[in-house]
């Protein structure tokens, strides 16, 4: 009603009558207050989950002989997600580093493959000598690397340029709200 400007429940109850009559939504008789919307299926393409990134302590890569280069399984993600971009993979982050970004520990990021970011992108980091993989802002700085965390109570590190290699760019989030 509020959202509406509607001023009796009566009209707002007219206004949904017609709405399901016309077949845009569909309400359940045995449960209380209940719409669903009838809109088509989003159409939807199969993202590989491909493992766990850190989104707080960088977290060691296994070694060759443990690494698998199949997915662990396959999402399927809405398309308009993905906006026809190519090789797009998913990971899903561990910890709470990205939370003011909205990223959380349970969450799964979108990945575009790319070695190529501009300063200010969340990418996926994979630090060389310690090899470790982060999820982290990124910004070049003179002769170093400021790896970002956006969470208010952690600081910044900072790694040599040649130690730091850009693995892929994220470019969506589906949050895990369980």
């Amino acid at each position: 009603m509020r959202g509406c400007d509607i001023s009796t429940s009566s009209v707002v109850q007219y206004h949904l009558d017609i709405l399901e009559r016309e077949g845009h939504i569909h309400r359940d008789p045995q449960v209380f207050r209940s719409i669903r919307l009838n809109a088509e299926p989003a159409k939807t393409c199969s993202v590989p989950l491909m493992g766990t990134i850190a989104a707080g302590k960088p977290l060691p890569v296994p070694g060759s002989d443990a690494w698998h280069a199949a997915p662990e399984s396959m999402l399927s993600v809405a398309q308009s997600i993905v906006r026809g971009r190519k090789d797009i993979y998913a990971l899903k982050v561990k910890g709470t580093s990205m939370i003011d970004a909205l990223i959380d520990d349970g969450d799964v990021v979108l990945v575009e493959q790319t070695r190529v970011i501009a300063d200010g992108d969340m990418a996926a980091v994979w630090l060389k000598n310690q090899q470790e993989v982060t999820l982290k802002r990124v910004y070049r700085e003179s002769g170093r690397v400021r790896l970002q965390p956006a969470n208010r109570q952690m600081k910044p590190f900072y790694e040599p340029v040649d130690n730091v290699e850009i693995q892929g760019r994220v470019v969506g989030v589906i949050r895990n709200v369980g």
